[in-house]
């Protein structure tokens, strides 16, 4: 356990303390799509870190010092969270939850994050989504892209993937969010949509955000209309 703070790893830090052998956070019993989702959450950046500190009216304190002490600061100091951590808190998360296999089946990342987030931490939607086709709101904590086969994208981006993934639900961005979190394609044993995906160091949202002022691709002034 590491109870004192650590910051997020940044450029060489990151390199030196996660490379290697015995680095990032072991794998137990289907542990994978939570193991993942704490490290993209947490490794690198801080924007979710309000969810180690600070407390939410419906905060389990409990499952926030798991978090912080023996997941978040073990793998910020030095690389490695072992699997009893993240099995301490999937006990925690099976017994606050109304789901016994917590501890031992493979669940869906969203799955997770809404759980944590809504119902033990209580942290307001991240992301508020808005239907074209039916005009409704819908909020969130992360985008799962969904998206149908495309010949034309062997190799694709982050950026790529997402601008396909609003057009084809018809979504638009209500307000630019605080954090985005993105969840990859699925893909099992037998199949995979892409064999890689190439991160976007940075994400241009503009296209995703409802009325927000747009360049025209013609004439280079502000557009009027959306083909």
């Amino acid at each position: 356990q590491a109870p004192e703070g650590f910051p997020p790893l940044w450029n060489e830090a990151a390199v030196r303390v996660l490379r290697g052998r015995m680095k990032g956070i072991q794998g137990h019993c289907n542990s994978c799509y939570m193991d993942v989702a704490l490290f993209s959450l947490f490794s690198c950046t801080s924007v979710l870190d309000s969810m180690l500190f600070k407390p939410f009216p419906l905060c389990d304190r409990n499952v926030q010092s798991i978090l912080r002490d023996e997941i978040v600061n073990p793998l910020r100091k030095t690389g490695f969270v072992r699997a009893g951590s993240v099995m301490h808190l999937r006990e925690q998360l099976t017994e606050k939850g109304q789901f016994s296999s917590f501890t031992n089946a493979e669940k869906d990342p969203e799955e997770f994050l809404n759980l944590i987030m809504q119902q033990i931490l209580g942290i307001e939607p991240l992301l508020k989504l808005q239907s074209e086709k039916r005009k409704e709101q819908q909020d969130g904590y992360c985008h799962q892209i969904i998206m149908d086969k495309r010949e034309d994208l062997v190799v694709p981006e982050v950026q790529q993937l997402v601008e396909h993934s609003f057009l084809a639900s018809e979504l638009k961005l209500m307000e630019i969010p605080s954090c985005f979190i993105i969840q990859m394609p699925r893909f099992g044993k037998q199949y995979k949509m892409f064999s890689k995906i190439i991160p976007s160091l940075e994400l241009d949202i503009t296209d995703l955000l409802l009325n927000s002022p747009r360049e025209c691709c013609v004439c280079g002034n502000v557009a009027t209309l959306e083909c």
